[in-house]
């Protein structure tokens, strides 16, 4: 099993949401965050004084998937949030030992 975690634009949200649908992702956490990274922030005007936004928003999806599931995920991920455009985002694959329903006590594979 692999834990995915995606940082994108958050206006691409439910388009990466419906692109996984077909491949029987049923659920993923999504939490509102604030980053930067090669796009180093923008500026902004507000009432005429230029200012730095340091902190851009962005969208973190989290997803547990089966070793078999996580190519097609990525794709997914990567075809559906592209803009092209500096500040897309990223996508991280990190082992996931165990998973537990609480509801189920299902484990594993069958919690997912």
């Amino acid at each position: 099993m692999k834990l995915i975690m995606a940082v994108i634009k958050p206006f691409k949200l439910e388009e990466v949401r419906q692109a996984l649908l077909p491949l029987g992702i049923e659920g993923m956490t999504v939490s509102e965050v604030k980053g930067f990274g090669r796009q180093k922030g923008q500026a902004e005007i507000y009432r005429g004084a230029e200012y730095e936004v340091n902190f851009l928003p962005k969208v973190k999806l989290e997803i547990a998937v089966s070793d078999d599931a996580v190519d097609g995920v990525i794709e997914a991920i990567s075809e559906t949030a592209q803009t092209g455009k500096i500040g897309d985002g990223k996508v991280f694959v990190y082992g996931l030992d165990k998973a537990v329903r609480i509801r189920t006590g299902e484990s594993n594979n069958d919690a997912l």
